[in-house]
């Protein structure tokens, strides 16, 4: 029987040892140091989580390659991180997992801030290269509704980019003149492939939206560097209320073909006065937090011809009633507003009004009552009152006179209830009392309460 070389045994062993703890080693630094979730599960297979994350990682990996000035707005993922839910997750006992970018959905959303970006083509045709199956969604650029003689041109609104199954979408962020950002709806052209992705569970693409600036902050999720909104629960009450209007461009051009718009030296300077005295009343009631609409003539002049109508010589904008803040009229005081005047009570058919610069700022405040909403009127004289009544409405946001505004989304019934069907002839003689096809008689307010409710400045 041959003797066994112990020299070779002593070999064999080591480099068997070593071959061990080297895959050993590779493991580790693969799969089991890396931060976020373990590439195998428990079960040694892949996991939906697995997969997803694997996903994101290749996507951000490709982000990062490219710049693409990114942010996590995933409403699913962000309201995972908000402050509650993290208290109530701290209370539960999870091992190590995708926590909040795999959501359980087939889509991650993020942003991307378009005038920090030169569009490169070379992004599409990379992930193409790792494997994304890739759909762009392009439309035209707002920003050049208003000039016809540029209107057509294109831009990117959305990628659609898909691996395994996963969707990431990113949504194109636009400034605007009004100082926010706009994205464009997801609209799919006849060649396109309306399987590509589930569309009724995008978070963005609906509709066109408006965003304000966000401040950001680079954090570490699952593993992996994102960018997310500093703000996540003010964000995302701007995400679910950021449904955005154009201006009828085309329409307004040809109304104002029937009816040219004043040219004088008067009327430029009354849109001037108009524009700071809307610009101001905006600023007030945001520090206040108290949202506003665009409302009456104001509304009107917006719909109608995308301006103002120049010889309503007023503003007039519509605040629910639930929203009033007793700090209103100090605000506006404080602001460089002069009361003029003060109408009803908080119960019932409040109304100011304030003067500055020789143009009047109306705030008509709004009640609900079943299926209407109602505003009121007072004529100061007689102590008479009156209602005026329009279908219940949700408020979009538009832009007028370069400022981001809210109008009621169904502007068209809106506008209708208050000025009829015959909305678009103008009428420069109005009455208040009478023309309004929604205006009802109210009653009268008792003379003993005169004093406090009909107070005129």
């Amino acid at each position: 029987m041959p003797r066994v070389n112990r020299t070779v045994v002593l070999s064999l062993l080591i480099v068997s040892s070593s071959v061990f703890l080297l895959f050993q080693l590779y493991y580790y630094r693969k799969y089991v140091s890396k931060p976020g979730p373990h590439i195998l599960s428990q079960t040694g297979h892949l996991t939906a989580s697995d997969v997803q994350w694997q996903t994101l990682r290749k996507f951000l990996a490709l982000a990062q390659r490219f710049r693409l000035p990114l942010f996590l707005a995933d409403t699913v993922s962000l309201t995972l991180l908000s402050e509650d839910a993290l208290r109530q997750r701290d209370r539960l006992v999870r091992e190590p997992h995708c926590t909040f970018l795999c959501t359980g959905r087939p889509i991650t959303s993020f942003t991307l801030h378009a005038n920090l970006w030169k569009y490169d083509p070379g992004f599409l045709l990379a992930a193409e290269q790792k494997g994304f199956q890739v759909l762009q969604v392009r439309g035209d650029d707002p920003r050049l509704a208003s000039l016809d003689i540029l209107s057509g041109q294109d831009i990117p609104l959305h990628f659609l980019l898909r691996l395994q199954d996963y969707i990431i979408q990113v949504v194109f962020l636009y400034e605007r003149s009004g100082n926010y950002l706009w994205f464009g709806a997801l609209r799919l052209k006849g060649d396109m492939d309306r399987s590509f992705a589930p569309f009724t569970q995008l978070d963005f693409g609906r509709h066109a939206g408006a965003l304000n600036r966000q401040e950001l902050v680079l954090t570490v999720l699952d593993g992996l560097d994102v960018r997310i909104p500093r703000n996540i629960t003010r964000f995302l009450y701007e995400q679910r209320h950021a449904r955005f209007l154009e201006c009828r461009y085309r329409d307004a051009r040809n109304f104002l073909q029937l009816y040219p718009d004043d040219s004088s030296s008067a009327a430029l300077d009354f849109r001037r006065k108009v524009k700071s005295l809307l610009h101001l009343a905006a600023q007030t009631l945001a520090q206040l937090d108290v949202p506003f609409w665009l409302s009456s003539g104001t509304c009107l002049g917006w719909f109608r011809q995308c301006s103002i109508i120049s010889y309503s010589r007023d503003v007039d904008i519509g605040i629910f009633v639930v929203d009033f803040r007793p700090d209103i009229i100090s605000a506006f005081r404080n602001a460089g507003l002069t009361l003029k005047h003060k109408f009803g009570k908080v119960e019932d058919s409040l109304e100011l009004s304030f003067l500055r610069d020789d143009i009047k700022l109306d705030i008509f405040f709004f009640y609900e009552d079943r299926d209407i909403v109602w505003n009121g009127g007072t004529q100061a004289k007689s102590g008479r009152k009156f209602k005026y009544v329009f279908p219940r409405f949700s408020l979009c946001w538009a832009e007028l006179l370069d400022l981001k505004v809210r109008v009621p989304c169904d502007t068209l019934d809106y506008v209708t209830a208050n000025y009829g069907s015959t909305w678009s002839v103008p009428v420069r003689s109005w009455d208040w009392k009478s023309s309004p096809s929604n205006v009802q008689e109210n009653g009268v307010w008792p003379a003993a309460e005169w004093e406090e409710l009909i107070q005129v400045y």
